[in-house]
C-alpha cells in the first residue's frame, strides 16, 4: 500500500483547475464590491478576493515545490486580519453617526 503525501494529493488536481476556481471566487469578489451598498458585504467581498489570491499562491508554491507561496499567503492573511479590525472599527462609527451601514448614507456625513 502507498502512502500519499499532501504534494501527491495537489499533484493529483491540475493547475488549471486551481487557477478557475480561483478566477471564479475573485470575479464573485469583484462583482459584490461593484454592486452592493452594505458596508460588511463589501468587506466580506474583499476577503474573498484576498482568498482567491492566497488560495493561487498557495497551489503555485506546491507545484513549484518551494515554501515562497505559502510565506506570501502569511503575509496577506495578516494584512486582512488587519484590515477586518481597521474596517470594523470604521464601520461601527460609520453607524453610530448615520444608524446605516449602507455606502449611500456616507454621502450625507460633513466634515
Amino acid at each position: 500500500m502507498e502512502q500519499h503525501t499532501l504534494a501527491q494529493t495537489l499533484y493529483g488536481i491540475p493547475l488549471n483547475a486551481y487557477i478557475i476556481v480561483s478566477a471564479v471566487l475573485f470575479s464573485i469578489g469583484v462583482m459584490g464590491v461593484l454592486y452592493r451598498r452594505n458596508l460588511i458585504i463589501i468587506f466580506m467581498c474583499i476577503e474573498l478576493m484576498l482568498n482567491a489570491v492566497n488560495l493561487l499562491l498557495a497551489a503555485f508554491g506546491a507545484y513549484r515545490g518551494d515554501s515562497n507561496g505559502q510565506v506570501f499567503v502569511f503575509f496577506i492573511m495578516a494584512v486582512a486580519a488587519a484590515e477586518v479590525a481597521v474596517g470594523l472599527a470604521i464601520l461601527m462609527m460609520i453607524y453610530r453617526n448615520t444608524k446605516s451601514s449602507d455606502i449611500d448614507t456616507l454621502t450625507r456625513l460633513k466634515w
